[in-house]
């Protein structure tokens, strides 16, 4: 699975493509110090395949590449933070 980064001033989104098929994880900055993550989108043909934990271990390796934190605004993304205490690092 390949996940590449689409990112601006304001936000982008980290995209996962797998059998021809794109998921995704988008975020918002709040400053330069603070990423919101607001949504996954997993396509059903990509269902429990892991492409959202997957999406979402990126996020939190960009986070500590960077050196910023992230609020976890999505449903999806909360829950995997929360099974993770290891991120606490960086989840706000």
């Amino acid at each position: 699975m390949d996940i590449v980064d689409e990112a601006g001033p304001s936000g982008g989104r980290y995209i996962a493509r797998l059998d021809g098929v794109e998921a995704e994880m988008t975020f918002s900055r709040a400053s330069p110090q603070l990423v919101i993550i607001d949504h996954t989108g997993v396509p059903d043909s990509l269902r429990g395949k892991g492409v959202g934990q997957a999406l979402a271990l990126h996020a939190i390796e960009a986070a500590r590449a960077g050196g910023w934190k992230i609020i976890p605004l999505c449903p999806f993304f909360k829950a995997q933070a929360q099974r993770n205490p290891d991120w606490r690092d960086v989840v706000v």
